[in-house]
């Protein structure tokens, strides 16, 4: 089954950083690269699904006209919009998902670390919706930690096979013992081709 909102409530209570996202170089480097799996320098609209205290949103906002973040754990909304606070293309929501999946088209859904949460139905509904909100052109990216995590009631394997049976194309995948990242696209992703290499 999904975690239910009381389990995150538990993690930030009292802790602005349960999982230490802020200093560890796993973390630190793991935004890095994301960053540098994106096909394309810049995004107009892009949805960050589980954003926690908005680190990876700092790092996002300045690749994108419009960035709506959201998270189900109002204390991390409230650190995510005081960290981005500077940018008025970001957006900061408390949300549920998948049942509360905001309406509109993005050219870049990210879903790092936060799709080992959903179980079952949410899960299947996660991958269709982050697939189905893209434009014609859009971007799905996720990572995810590969470590057995007895809490989550999925792997970062059944998160990225569910992702990747959504009919979209892999553009590119990054896996080491820890991590697992995976973006895929509607559309071609080769960025020589984008630049007028080939």
């Amino acid at each position: 089954m999904t975690l239910p909102p009381e389990y995150f409530a538990q993690q930030w209570d009292g802790d602005d950083d349960p999982w230490r996202i802020a200093d560890r170089f796993y973390e630190r480097r793991k935004r890095d690269l994301v960053l540098a799996a994106l096909p394309r320098e810049r995004f107009a609209t892009a949805l960050e699904v589980g954003c926690a205290a908005g680190h990876l949103t700092a790092r996002l906002a300045p690749c994108c006209d419009a960035l709506l973040a959201c998270d189900v754990e109002p204390r991390a909304v409230a650190l995510a919009a005081a960290r981005t606070d500077a940018d008025p293309g970001v957006t900061v929501e408390v949300r549920r998902m998948p049942q509360e999946w905001p309406q509109g088209r993005f050219d870049l859904v990210v879903v790092s670390e936060v799709g080992y949460y959903f179980g079952g139905s949410d899960l299947a509904a996660l991958a269709d919706r982050a697939a189905g909100c893209l434009t014609s052109d859009g971007v799905l990216l996720a990572c995810h930690w590969r470590h057995p995590a007895p809490d989550y009631p999925s792997s970062a394997a059944d998160v990225h096979d569910a992702l990747g049976s959504t009919g979209l194309t892999r553009a590119a995948q990054h896996a080491e013992p820890d991590l697992l990242l995976d973006v895929w696209t509607r559309a071609e992703a080769s960025v020589a081709r984008a630049e007028g290499w080939l």
